[in-house]
This record gives C-alpha cells, structure tokens and sequence, in this order.
C-alpha cells in the first residue's frame, strides 16, 4: 500500500538549508518512519512521534494513509 508524505512549509525550508548529505539523511529517516506504520501516532488530533536517523531526527503525525512532517533536525 502506497503511503503519503505531507512537509510543512518549515521543513521544506529546513531541507533547503542543509548540505547535501543532511538532506540525504533527513529524507531517509523520513523514509524510514513512512514504511512503519505500526511505529505512527493515532491519527487525527495533537499525537506525534519522533523517529531518529543517525544524526537526523523527524517529528511527525499520522492521518489516514501517511503521515505529515512537522519538523526535522540534522546534527552534523
């Protein structure tokens, strides 16, 4: 089953401020927690989740059939 991403408009704009290897690693993580459903918060209302890379992280919340990036963060 085909999952969907929405990004926020500050990720859009956090991902054109890292280098290029940020913005591999940001997208990976958020590839990531897309294909892992049973890891998203119930869907609808204030729940999120964060998932991790190894120097990324994602912070997101669920609707019905993907999740939506509401912000992102690259240590290196």
């Amino acid at each position: 089953m085909p999952y969907e991403v929405d990004l926020a408009v500050r990720v859009e704009d956090a991902l054109d401020e890292l280098s290029a290897e940020g913005r591999q690693e940001v997208m990976e993580t958020i590839a990531a927690a897309l294909v892992r459903p049973e890891g998203w918060p119930q869907p609808g209302g204030w729940h999120g989740a964060l998932a991790f890379g190894p120097r990324s992280w994602v912070w997101f919340t669920a609707f019905l059939g993907g999740i939506q990036v509401i912000d992102v963060g690259w240590t290196g």
